[in-house]
């Protein structure tokens, strides 16, 4: 490894950057990697390093946009195809669950950056980044309210707030344990009582989807 870093062109070099940092987060505090600590990793010196980026906020800027564009990217292609707006938060859920569970290291970065008292180009990042999951959200609860799948009374910004809510709880929790496998054994379940809250039942029990409320209304109208 250290053979081929030191002769990476330099999109690669600032990668390998990237994903090394990811990875010492996984295993350290994010505020206590220094750049000598992140030269050692990748067997290069901290000059080699500053070659492609300016300062330490520089590299932890790239980090939350490789972060950005991965998790979100990830999350689009979780819902292609398909057609039920539950079905589809929950593959957002599960598809977001995966991806910490990959690289426990993201979310303790994010939380530090989200803690500094001053406007940092990384904090922006992880800001933006909440912000277009957020409406990423949105669009899809809007659209189960408007299909008849989610209830009409939901609250589309509290719901996505809600939903990144209970994944951060979920996230912290598994850090506090240090169980990063418990994220996955506890996330369907928690996104089964989340689904329960938003969903249109009709009043009735099973009445989860619009062929049911369409065959529940038609009775209804057929009584005396």
């Amino acid at each position: 490894m250290s053979g081929r870093a030191k002769n990476l062109p330099a999109e690669q070099r600032r990668a390998v950057t990237v994903e090394s940092v990811v990875k010492l987060a996984g295993t350290q505090n994010p505020s206590e990697i220094t750049t000598a600590a992140i030269a050692k990793h990748m067997h290069v010196t901290e000059g080699a390093l500053f070659r492609h980026f300016p300062n330490k906020e520089a590299i932890w800027q790239s980090v939350m946009e490789w972060v950005a564009e991965r998790l979100l990217d990830r999350i689009d292609r979780s819902v292609i195809g398909v057609e039920s707006v539950l079905d589809a938060l929950q593959a957002m859920f599960m598809t977001h669950i995966t991806f910490v569970a990959e690289h426990p290291g993201v979310p303790r970065m994010m939380f530090g950056e989200l803690q500094r008292a001053e406007s940092t180009p990384a904090k922006r990042m992880v800001q933006t980044l909440v912000q277009h999951y957020r409406q990423r959200l949105q669009l899809q609860i809007e659209k189960g309210k408007a299909s008849g799948e989610l209830a009409p009374s939901v609250d589309s910004e509290a719901a996505a707030t809600l939903f990144i809510g209970t994944i951060q709880g979920l996230v912290m929790q598994a850090l506090l344990l240090g169980d990063v496998a418990h994220l996955r054994q506890a996330a369907p379940g928690v996104f089964a009582i989340y689904r329960r809250g938003i969903e249109q039942t009709a009043g009735l029990p099973g009445s989860r989807n619009p062929a049911t409320r369409q065959r529940v209304s038609r009775v209804k109208k057929e009584r005396p």
